[in-house]
């Protein structure tokens, strides 16, 4: 039983670590000094990390998680060669400092997340909706 319950702390501390350094890539990304390119591919992992929608469904056994064990961390990694160390040293140190006194809260990432599955649903429905209009169902 002890054995499940260190499993479950580390894999907690590893979730607030990999959310830490997702935020601290957000700061990068609006820092000056980070070139095109790498704020290019900051975005890209953030925009994924956000976003509801996975390369491979979770709801598929064993690869529908595999995608964000392995897409993520890669792109995270290669975010961090892309980004100078100093800006990335500074930002992780005010990701730690916010993160224990007050976890971000972003209102514009719930609308952005809600807009997408809106617009998703939406097309669902109207490709259902044509669908049935030309097989006349």
């Amino acid at each position: 039983m002890s054995k499940q319950v260190g499993m479950v702390a580390r894999l907690k501390r590893n979730a607030v670590r990999l959310h830490q350094e997702i935020y601290a890539l957000f700061l990068a990304y609006k820092d000056p000094r980070v070139p095109f390119f790498a704020k290019l591919v900051a975005a890209c992992v953030i925009g994924y990390a956000l976003s509801p929608i996975d390369l491979i469904p979770d709801f598929i056994p064993v690869l529908g998680y595999l995608d964000d064990v392995i897409l993520l961390p890669l792109g995270i990694a290669l975010a961090l060669r892309m980004i100078p160390p100093a800006v990335m040293a500074e930002c992780r140190e005010k990701t730690s400092d916010r993160w224990t006194h007050d976890p971000p809260k972003s209102r514009v990432g719930v609308v952005v997340v809600i807009a997408i599955w809106a617009l998703v649903l939406g097309l669902s429905g109207a490709c259902i909706a044509w669908f049935l209009h030309v097989h006349g169902a």
